[in-house]
């Protein structure tokens, strides 16, 4: 079996104050685009998640034996191929997507169904971004990732992804947002929409802080005719969206000729 795990970007990232259980509260637009990771599912020898060139634990291989607590589902081993085509530890979500992926696998393969509040409630413990990607498309997230409210479909636009060599831890930039400035409160965030701030994200400065490459990536992506430019999620990745899609092609294309590693995406719909 395989499954196309997309990464998602956020169209706006607004933060809140820490929780008791570590998280900060959110609110945010997340979109899922058409840069994916692959995953490929079938019996094995045992238990396993294989995903070359990335080492130390896999959040898919988390996934894998949290299903299996809270299903009890005693299906053969299963053997988790991963093709990585996102960025690790960019701020795409590529560790969750795969998770998702991996969760929606294994829905498929065991029987079982897909809207189980458990299986919601297994995807939130795994991380605050795989509830959101659970069922890819777009979606207004609030909480610490796990209230999720399907979105229509946005109309069409471009998006460029300008990757960095670098990358960022997400608990690091977290705690560099709370040292720079206080969050906003509980109330502050209630009362604003997500979907009116369009390329507004709260760990802007923390990242910069933390990477000041940054920058160069976002001046870049003005140049190039972006209509907005700014970090996805919690970097050091940079996003230019164009209102216009073939703009966001040809800028991709302009920067490659330069030499510049960029990546021309679109948002993806959610499933049938």
């Amino acid at each position: 079996m395989r499954e196309l795990a997309p990464a998602k970007i956020n169209i706006s990232l607004l933060v809140g104050p820490p929780r008791a259980d570590g998280r900060h509260e959110l609110a945010s637009v997340m979109q899922s685009i058409t840069l994916c990771d692959e995953l490929t599912m079938a019996d094995g020898v045992r238990d396993e998640v294989i995903c070359p060139g990335v080492e130390g634990p896999n959040l898919a291989q988390r996934a894998l034996a949290g299903f299996r607590e809270c299903s009890g589902w005693d299906g053969p081993p299963q053997r988790l191929e991963i093709l990585k085509r996102i960025p690790v530890a960019a701020g795409l979500g590529g560790g969750s997507a795969d998770a998702a992926a991996a969760l929606r696998l294994l829905v498929r393969r065991s029987g079982l169904g897909g809207e189980e509040a458990w299986l919601r409630e297994l995807a939130a413990r795994l991380g605050s971004d795989v509830p959101s990607q659970l069922r890819p498309g777009r979606c207004l997230v609030r909480g610490g990732g796990e209230l999720v409210e399907a979105l229509p479909p946005p109309a069409a636009f471009g998006i460029l992804v300008l990757p960095s060599h670098a990358s960022l831890s997400a608990a690091a930039v977290y705690a560099e947002a709370d040292r720079l400035r206080s969050p906003r409160s509980a109330t502050e965030l209630a009362a604003l929409d997500p979907l009116a701030l369009v390329g507004v994200n709260d760990l802007q400065a923390a990242a910069l802080s933390l990477e000041p490459s940054i920058a160069v990536a976002i001046e870049r992506a003005r140049f190039a005719g972006a209509d907005h430019a700014f970090v996805s999620g919690s970097g050091p990745t940079v996003l230019g969206l164009f209102h216009d899609p073939l703009a966001a092609d040809r800028a991709a294309a302009a920067l490659a000729a330069e030499n510049v590693g960029a990546i021309s995406a679109k948002p993806i719909p959610p499933p049938d």
